[in-house]
């Protein structure tokens, strides 16, 4: 069957094309995002530095089980693949991504009770089965956290590709990842102040008894204290997805005209996405770059906050605070390369240059700790955060790039795949490294700064596979391949 036979059978009074996006709704799209911002704040800057500071959970066991939430990220592929081929209420992206939404934010609250009992374990009978037990629970409450992050946000980002056109997608993608790091520094906020407790800092969290052999963490006094932060912040950033999204999709997707196959969702199998997906070998290219550049992002992620407590003395509503500068810098670096950068240097360059300066400022983040100056510290995160934004910006661009009409769903899953597997690896490798260099080295600052030290030589990896990314042929390819699926299959 020749492909133009299916244009030929439209109708004649087929839908007009949709209405383009204003910026207004850029901004209300970008609110779900901020509540991915918040989410993530929760997981990595509260549960972390709870895990590894105050109930002394061995880092590499901590960031392992946090980690599921990346390692069960080939999922993505499904889930892009199912919101290509299944809609859900009628529509193709909105459904998964609001059951995805409930089930993310409910799980947050069973992943800290799980940890509670971890930490009383713990403090009762050291690393032994039942600890281990406790471990195992609250690693598969993570993946089960992430198999519910990975069905709304992949058909999300999809619907992105969906309501955009080339012209307006590098906004789009800036203000809305902007949004992401307003959501960290607004849950920093939020968080810091419903943490900012007295009783939860320094020597009056500990309790001691003459069973024990050190004090310990009053876990019945941190359970109080956080418990209503993982009810109030979930429920907001629920809030938020709905507010988000809600009739987005039906009023501005382009998703039916621009896809040969939306009218035979029935016909794209997960088999023939997946002949598109590795039609080009700059497919594996791109998935390669973005593995090496997301570990060497992201590996700071699991141990920044406990730097600040371990190095520094900072309480747990200060190591949260670490977040603000952060993502300020980033929310600036993006908002400026999506606007400005991107349109005069190009995508490539862009990001080449953001892997640099992040390096660079990875040095400033080892200083401070050297010269145990909380100032400096502050001021090498936001730089970093800024690089961050730059090259965050610049390679989101690239990624909504390689992909395709006809498997958006798809690429955006093998692209998130990418990064989210990337996020579990960063996320055990510097709680590894961490543990190594306590081993080795005497200094706390030492173990720390030789996970700083790994990100920089990964940025500059990055670059060397950037390089060899070639967009036009990817495209080509891709069609190609689009053409022969569609003959084929959907004969």
């Amino acid at each position: 069957m020749d492909t133009r036979d299916l244009n030929e059978s439209q109708p004649s009074d087929a839908k007009p094309m949709p209405p383009r996006i204003t910026l207004l709704t850029m901004f209300r799209l970008g609110l779900y995002q901020m509540g991915l911002g918040m989410m993530s704040l929760l997981t990595l800057g509260v549960i972390n530095r709870i895990a590894i500071d105050e109930l002394r959970v061995p880092a590499l066991i901590a960031t392992g089980a946090i980690a599921m939430e990346r390692f069960v990220s080939p999922a993505r592929v499904l889930f892009g693949q199912m919101s290509d081929a299944k809609p859900l209420f009628g529509k193709h992206r909105s459904g998964y991504v609001w059951i995805g939404a409930i089930l993310f934010t409910l799980t947050s609250f069973v992943a800290l009770q799980v940890l509670w009992q971890l930490g009383n374990s713990l403090q009762t009978a050291g690393l032994s089965a039942p600890t281990y037990g406790w471990a195992i629970a609250l690693a598969a409450v993570f993946a089960f956290y992430g198999l519910s992050l990975s069905a709304s946000s992949t058909p999300f980002a999809a619907m992105l590709v969906d309501i955009s056109d080339e012209d307006n997608r590098s906004k789009l993608i800036s203000v809305v990842w902007s949004m992401l790091m307003v959501g960290i520094v607004v849950g920093a906020i939020i968080s810091s102040t419903l943490l900012d407790r007295p009783e939860i800092c320094g020597a009056e969290i500990l309790s001691y008894s003459p069973g024990q052999t050190e004090q310990m963490a009053n876990i019945a006094t941190l359970s109080r204290t956080i418990n209503p932060v993982f009810v109030i912040v979930p429920a907001i950033v629920l809030g938020l997805c709905l507010l988000a999204t809600v009739g987005v999709e039906k009023k501005y997707s382009r998703y039916a005209l621009r896809s040969r196959a939306a009218n035979h969702e029935d016909k794209i199998t997960p088999a023939s996405a997946f002949r598109v997906l590795t039609a080009s070998p700059q497919t594996g290219v791109f998935f390669s770059f973005l593995l090496v550049l997301t570990v060497s992002l992201f590996a700071q992620d699991a141990v920044m906050e406990p730097y600040g407590g371990e190095v520094f003395g900072m309480c747990i509503s200060e190591t949260t605070k670490l977040n603000i500068p952060f993502g300020v810098g980033t929310l600036i670096g993006i908002g400026v390369t999506g606007f400005a950068i991107v349109p005069r240097l190009g995508k490539e360059r862009t990001t080449k240059y953001g892997c640099l300066g992040a390096a660079v400022c990875l040095g400033l983040v080892i200083l401070a700790g050297v010269v145990t100056n909380p100032g400096l510290l502050k001021a090498g995160i936001g730089l970093f955060g800024l690089f961050s934004g730059v090259l965050t910006a610049g390679a989101t661009s690239l990624m909504l790039d390689l992909t395709v009409a006809e498997t958006a769903g798809t690429f955006i899953g093998a692209w998130g795949l990418a990064q989210a597997m990337a996020r579990g690896l960063s996320t055990v490798i510097g709680g590894a490294i961490l543990n190594l260099g306590k081993v080795v080295f005497d200094e706390p600052m030492l173990a720390y700064g030789s996970v700083f030290v790994l990100q920089a030589v990964g940025m500059v990896c990055a670059i060397a596979l950037l390089r060899r990314v070639n967009i036009k042929e990817f495209q080509s390819n891709a069609k190609q391949a689009i053409t022969t699926v569609m003959e084929g299959d959907l004969d």
